[in-house]
C-alpha cells in the first residue's frame, strides 16, 4: 500500500464489497480483500487505511479486519495494546466525523481487545476510564461516543465468544461486574437526568439502552431467559442497594416512559421490568422493600389511569410484562400492605378485561396478565390477616371476560379472513389456557355455572342441526362449532389441573363431572346425522381436535394407572350419562378414536392427534389391559386393513407406523402366537401380491405405494416387539420367505428415497437389540442368518447408490440413505447376537462385503458434508466407534491414506459441539491407541499383520498421534467439555504409546503460556502422572481421570 493510487483502487473494491448487487463482483472483492483479516502482516496497512482513506467503506474494511485478527487471539500483547490505544485516540480525534456504522465497528474492536486482554495487562481495563473521559469533552458527539463505548463494552463482557472458553468468559464477566458495572449504571442514570431537560426524544435512547444492558447483565453466571416467566429474579449485588432505595432511580424510568418516542418508552418499560424483578433480599428491611414496591405500583397506577403510551403495541406488551412481575417477585400480603392497593387492583382488573376483549391485538400480552392473576388466586389460602384482597369481586369478571372474548372471537374471525384463528395453533392455545384453570377453580361453583350456561344452548343448537336432513347454513354451523370448540378447550384446561389448595376434593370432582358430562355427551353427537357429512370442514376438525385434548386431560386425571378408582366423579357421571366406571368410559373414547380413524382420511392433524391419544391408552399397563376387553378394540385389531381409509392416503403414510405400533403392542400383550398370525394375515396377503407382481408391473406407482405402506406397517410392528418371544414371532414370520422381496425392492428402487428410506428404517428397527429381544437359542443360527440378510441389503443398496449421479437435493437422494445404512450396520455389528468370527472361518463374504461397501459409502461423502448434516454426522461417527471397538483389524488393513483420512475425521468430530459425537470419537481413538500400546509399545509376542500395518501407517504419518493428543489437551484445558471422563480415556492411551510424545506436548503447552506461570504449570503436569502406572487397567485409568480433573482445575487458575 505504497501510494494513494493503490488506496483509491482499494476504496473502489470496498465499495463493491459492501454495496454491489452483483454477487460475483462481491465475491471477487471479498476474496481479494480477505488477506487484511487473515494475515497479521496487514495490520499496519489497516492503520494506513484508517489514517488516509476517504470513503467509509474502506474504513469499515480496516476496522472489521482488525476485529477478526483480534478475535483469533493470536496477536502479541504489545500489538494489542498499541491497537487499543490507537483506536481510542482515533475515535477521540476523528470519531464525530465518521459514519455511524464505522463508529460502531471501531467501538466493537476496542471492546473485543479489552475483553480478550482483561487478565493479560491492567492497561486494558482503562477502557472504562477513557470512555468516561469522552463524556467530559465539550462536544455532544464525543459524549455519545463515550456512552456507546460503555454500551458495547457491557454487551461484549456479557456475551460469550466462540474463541474464548466459557469459564474464562465468566471470570472476565465477573471481574468486570465487580469493578465497573455499578459505576457504568450510575453513569447511565446521570446521563438520563442530564438529557431529560435537553433532548430526551432524540438521545434518551442511548443512556436508556446502557441502563438496560446493565440491568440485563448475567450477574450469577446463568443468563436470563426472557421468554420464560420462571427465570425468577435479577440478582443485583448488595452494593447496588443505595441506588435502588433512592426513589429517583425508579422515577427516572417512569419519566422517560412519558416521552413521545415509542422506542424510548419501550426501553424505559424494559428497565422497569428488570427493576421489578430484583431479588427481594437486596432490601435488608421490610420498609425499604415496601417503599420500592409502592413506588413501582404508583407509577403503574398512573399509567393505568391515563393510558399514556399503551396505544403502541410494544409498550402495551412490556407493560403487561411489568404487571406480571409484581406477583412473581412480591407476596400478596406485601401488595395488600400498599395504601392504594384497592384502587390499583381495580385498575389492573379493568385493564385485564379490556385486554381480553382486544384479543386480536393483545393475544400474546394477555399471557402475562393471566399469569399475574393466577399467582394471586393461588396465594389466597396462605394469606393471613383481615385485609380484603378484593379478588372475590375481580377474578370472576376476568374469568367471564376471557370466556366471552373467546366466544365472540369466532364470529369476528369468520367475518375477516385475514385474522389468524387461535384454534389452529395448539401450542399458542395451550399458552393462553395455561393460567385460566386457576382462575376458574378460585370460585369453581360460580365459574362452572357460567360455563354451563354458555355451553348448554350451543349444544342444544348443535343437536338440532344434527337432526336436519342437510347441514343448512354452513357459516352459522361453523360459528357454533368454533364456539363449542373454545368451551371444550376451556373445560379440558380446567381438568388438567385436578384441584387447588384449600378446597374440598369431593366438591371439585362433582363439578368436574358436571363439565365433563357436557363434553362426553358431545362426543356421541359430533358423528351423527348431518354432522357425519362434514369431516372436510375446518371448523369440524377444530372441534374434534378440542375433544381429543379434553379426552387426553380427562384420561390423565380420571382414567388408568395414575387415577383414583373411588372418585366421586364416576358416581355423578353414572347419574348423568350412565358412565359408571373406567371401562364404559374407555369404550366411548375408543369409539371416538375409531370414528376419527375411519372418517378423517385426509386430515393429518386429526389422524396424528387421534393416534397420539390411542398410543397413550395402549402404553399404560392398566389401560392397555382394559382396552383388550373392549369389543371396539377387538374390532380394530381384527379389521385393521379394511376400515381405515387413511392407510390408503399417501400423505398419511407416516401415520401407518404409529398405528401398527399401537396395534402390535396390543396384540403382543395377549401373548398368543395364533392371534399374532391372524393379525398378520392382511400383511401377508400384501406380500404375496407384491411377490407375484411381474417385473414390468413392479415399477408402477400401485406396487410402489403398496410396498412403502407394507414397510411402514412392519416397522411399527417391529417397534412393538419388546421381548425375545414377541421378536421371535415376527422373525419367524419374516424369515426366510419375505426377505427376497426386500432385496428385490431395494435393487429395483435404489434411486427412489421414498422407497428405500422406509425399507432401511424398517431394517434399522429390525436389527436393534433393545431389551435383549434378539436372543436366540444356543443351537440357533438365526443371528448369523439375520446378519447375512442385512449384508445383502446394504451391499445391494450401497453398490447402486454410489453409481447414481448427485442431484440437487444430495441429502435427500443419497446422504439420508447412507446414514440409515450405516446405522443399520452399526446396530447389527454391536447387537451382540452374531459371532463374526464365523464368517472368516467359513469363507463367508457377508461381513467383509458389508464393511467394504459401507467404507466406500462413507468415503464418497466429503468430510465437510458429514459435519454439516447432523443425522449423517451422528451415524458416521457412531459407525466409526463400532468399527474401531469391534473390527479394528478391518480399519488397520486399509491403505495408509484412507486410514489417515478416517482418523483425521475423528479429530474433527472431537472438535465439534455435539458431546455425543465427541464421546464416540474419543472411544474410537482410545481403541486405536490402546491397540498400539498393547500390540506394539508393550507387545511381547511377534506383532500381528494388523499391528504391522498400524506401525507402517504411523511411520508414514508420525504426527498423527501427537496431533490427536494435542487436540484432546486443548479441549480439556481451554473448553468446557461435558464429557471429560470420556476424553480422559484416549489421553491416557496416547500418553502410554510414547512418553516422548507427551514430553514434547508438555514443553509446547508450557512455552505458549506466560513466563511467570510456567513453573506453576510445570508442577501441574508433574501431578498429572502421579501414581499412574504404565498400563491400561481400569483402576489405572480411573486414577488418571481423577488426576486429569485436578490438573484441569489447577491449570486454569489465573
Amino acid at each position: 500500500m505504497s501510494s494513494m493510487e493503490s488506496l483509491a483502487q482499494l476504496e473502489v473494491l470496498c465499495e463493491k464489497l459492501y454495496n454491489s448487487r452483483d454477487s460475483a463482483e462481491r465475491a471477487h472483492a471479498e476474496s481479494t480483500l480477505k488477506c487484511f483479516s487473515e494475515n497479521s502482516e496487514y495490520i499496519s496497512q489497516c492503520q494506513y487505511i484508517l489514517d488516509n482513506a476517504t470513503t467509509p467503506y474502506a474504513l469499515m474494511l480496516a476496522s472489521s479486519s482488525l476485529l477478526k485478527q483480534v478475535s483469533d487471539r493470536s496477536l502479541s500483547l504489545q500489538l494489542r495494546l498499541d491497537i487499543r490505544s490507537y483506536v481510542i485516540n482515533y475515535l477521540a480525534g476523528r470519531g464525530p466525523k465518521l459514519q455511524n456504522f464505522v463508529i460502531v465497528s471501531l467501538i466493537q474492536l476496542v471492546c473485543r481487545i479489552t475483553k480478550f486482554g482483561w487478565f493479560d495487562d491492567d492497561r486494558f481495563r482503562e477502557t472504562v476510564k477513557e470512555a468516561t473521559d469522552f463524556l467530559g469533552l465539550a462536544s455532544q458527539d464525543h459524549y455519545f461516543i463515550g456512552l456507546k463505548i460503555l454500551n458495547n463494552l457491557v454487551t461484549e463482557m456479557n456475551q460469550p465468544n466462540a474463541a474464548m472458553p466459557t469459564t474464562l468468559h465468566r471470570k472476565i464477566a465477573s471481574s468486570f461486574k465487580d469493578q465497573f458495572l455499578l459505576q457504568i449504571f450510575q453513569i447511565s442514570l446521570t446521563s438520563l437526568n442530564q438529557l431529560k431537560s435537553e433532548a430526551p426524544d432524540d438521545f434518551g435512547y442511548i443512556p436508556l439502552d446502557l441502563a438496560l444492558k446493565c440491568l440485563s447483565f448475567d450477574f450469577v453466571g446463568s443468563p436470563v431467559d426472557e421468554s420464560s416467566e420462571e427465570f425468577g429474579t435479577v440478582q443485583l449485588p448488595a452494593s447496588w442497594r443505595p441506588l435502588l432505595q433512592d426513589p429517583s432511580t425508579v422515577q427516572i424510568f417512569f419519566d422517560y416512559y412519558k416521552v413521545n418516542d415509542t422506542r424510548v418508552s419501550k426501553e424505559a418499560l424494559e428497565c422497569l421490568v428488570r427493576l421489578a424483578s430484583v431479588r427481594r433480599s437486596i432490601f435488608v428491611e421490610d420498609p425499604a422493600r415496601s417503599q420500592f414496591l409502592s413506588h413501582l405500583m404508583a407509577g403503574t397506577k398512573e399509567i393505568l389511569q391515563t393510558g399514556q403510551g399503551l396505544a403502541d403495541h410494544d409498550n402495551y406488551h412490556e407493560f403487561c410484562r411489568l404487571l406480571g412481575r409484581f406477583k412473581v417477585n412480591y407476596q400478596l400480603a406485601e401488595l395488600l400492605s400498599v395504601e392504594f392497593y384497592g384502587e390499583w387492583i381495580g385498575l389492573v382488573a379493568e385493564f385485564t378485561t379490556r385486554s381480553l376483549l382486544s384479543w386480536q391485538w393483545a393475544s400474546n400480552s394477555v399471557y402475562y396478565l393471566l399469569s399475574f392473576w393466577s399467582r394471586l388466586v393461588t396465594s389466597v389460602p396462605y394469606l393471613k390477616g383481615e385485609t380484603p384482597s378484593l379478588l372475590d369481586e375481580t377474578v370472576p369478571k376476568i374469568t367471564e371476560g376471557f370466556i366471552t372474548s373467546r366466544i365472540n372471537s369466532v364470529q369476528a374471525i369468520l367475518a375477516d379472513n385475514s385474522l389468524e384463528n387461535p384454534l389452529d395453533g395448539v401450542e399458542v392455545l395451550q399458552d393462553q389456557l395455561e393460567f385460566l384453570p386457576y382462575l376458574c377453580r378460585f370460585q369453581y361453583q360460580n365459574s362452572s355455572l357460567y360455563i354451563i350456561n354458555i355451553i348448554e344452548p350451543l349444544l342444544q343448537a348443535y343437536t338440532e342441526r344434527s337432526r336436519l336432513p342437510a347441514p343448512g347454513d354452513a357459516d352459522e354451523l361453523s360459528v357454533i362449532e368454533g364456539q363449542i370448540a373454545w368451551m371444550v378447550h376451556i373445560i379440558a384446561a380446567i381438568l388438567k389441573i385436578r384441584q387447588t389448595v384449600g378446597v374440598s376434593q369431593e366438591s371439585q370432582e362433582l363439578i368436574d363431572a358436571e363439565l365433563s358430562a357436557r363434553v362426553l355427551k358431545l362426543i356421541s353427537m359430533t358423528d351423527t346425522g348431518a354432522h357425519a357429512q362434514r369431516y372436510q370442514e375446518l371448523s369440524k376438525q377444530r372441534l374434534d381436535r378440542a375433544i381429543l385434548i379434553f379426552v387426553q386431560n380427562f384420561r390423565r386425571s380420571y382414567v388408568g394407572d395414575q387415577s383414583m378408582h373411588s372418585s366421586k366423579l364416576y358416581t355423578r357421571l353414572s347419574e348423568l350419562l350412565g358412565l359408571n366406571d373406567h371401562l364404559v368410559l374407555l369404550n366411548v373414547i375408543i369409539g371416538k378414536i375409531a370414528t376419527n380413524l375411519k372418517c378423517y382420511a385426509e386430515c393429518e392433524d386429526v389422524i396424528d392427534h387421534t393416534l397420539s391419544l390411542f398410543l397413550e391408552l395402549a402404553s399404560g399397563y392398566m389401560t392397555g389391559k382394559l382396552l383388550l376387553k373392549l369389543e371396539s378394540v377387538k374390532f380394530i385389531i381384527a379389521s385393521h386393513s379394511e376400515n381405515f381409509p387413511f392407510l390408503a392416503e399417501y400423505k398419511c403414510s407416516r401415520s401407518r407406523t404409529t398405528f401398527y405400533y399401537i396395534l402390535g403392542s396390543l396384540v403382543f400383550m395377549e401373548d398368543s402366537p395364533v392371534k399374532f398370525r391372524t393379525f398378520m394375515e392382511p400383511l401377508q396377503q400384501v406380500a404375496f401380491n407384491l411377490e407375484a407382481t411381474p417385473d414390468a408391473a413392479f415399477w408402477n406407482d400401485v406396487a410402489k405405494r403398496a410396498f412403502i405402506g407394507w414397510m411402514r406397517d412392519l416397522r411399527g410392528i417391529a417397534m412393538a416387539t419388546n421381548s425375545r418371544k414377541t421378536y421371535g414371532l415376527l422373525f419367524d414370520w419374516l424369515y426366510p420367505s419375505r426377505m427376497p422381496l426386500l432385496l428385490r425392492a431395494i435393487t429395483r428402487w435404489t434411486d427412489e428415497p421414498e422407497v428405500t428410506t422406509p425399507l432401511l428404517k424398517f431394517m434399522c428397527e429390525f436389527v436393534l437389540n433393545k431389551a435383549q429381544r434378539l436372543t436366540f437359542d444356543s443351537a440357533s443360527p438365526n443371528g448369523i442368518l439375520l446378519f447375512r440378510e442385512v449384508s445383502k441389503i446394504i451391499v445391494a443398496y450401497g453398490s447402486r447408490i454410489l453409481l447414481c449421479p448427485n442431484g440437487t437435493d444430495i441429502y435427500g437422494s443419497k446422504y439420508k440413505g447412507i446414514w440409515i445404512s450405516l446405522t443399520v450396520l452399526s446396530r447389527a455389528l454391536c447387537g451382540n447376537y452374531v459371532n463374526f468370527g464365523v464368517f472368516e472361518l467359513y469363507g463367508d463374504r457377508a461381513l467383509a462385503d458389508a464393511l467394504d461397501i459401507s467404507l466406500k459409502m462413507t468415503l464418497s461423502v466429503p468430510l465437510s458434508d458429514i459435519l454439516a448434516f447432523r443425522k449423517l454426522s451422528k451415524a458416521y461417527f457412531g459407525y466409526m466407534e463400532v468399527l474401531f471397538n469391534n473390527h479394528i483389524k478391518f480399519v488397520l488393513n486399509l491403505d495408509t491414506n484412507t486410514f489417515v483420512h478416517i482418523v483425521s475425521s475423528l479429530e474433527s468430530g472431537l472438535k465439534g459441539l455435539d458431546t455425543g459425537i465427541s464421546t464416540q470419537c474419543a472411544s474410537a481413538i482410545d481403541s486405536l491407541a490402546a491397540f498400539y500400546f498393547n500390540n506394539i509399545t508393550a507387545g511381547d509376542a511377534p506383532p500381528s499383520p494388523a499391528a504391522l500395518n498400524l506401525a507402517r501407517h504411523i511411520g508414514e504419518f508420525p504426527n498423527l498421534f501427537p496431533q490427536m493428543l494435542r487436540t484432546l489437551f486443548e479441549i480439556i484445558l481451554f473448553e468446557d467439555a461435558g464429557n471429560q471422563w470420556s476424553l480422559s480415556r484416549p489421553i491416557l492411551s496416547l500418553i502410554m504409546t510414547s512418553e516422548q510424545m507427551f514430553s514434547d506436548l508438555r514443553a509446547h503447552i508450557l512455552a505458549s503460556q506466560a513466563v511467570d506461570q510456567q513453573q506453576r504449570l510445570s508442577q501441574c503436569f508433574d501431578k498429572l502422572m502421579t501414581d499412574v502406572s504404565r498400563n491400561l487397567e481400569p483402576k489405572n485409568r480411573d486414577r488418571f481421570t481423577q488426576n486429569l480433573t485436578s490438573f484441569r482445575h489447577d491449570f486454569r487458575l489465573k
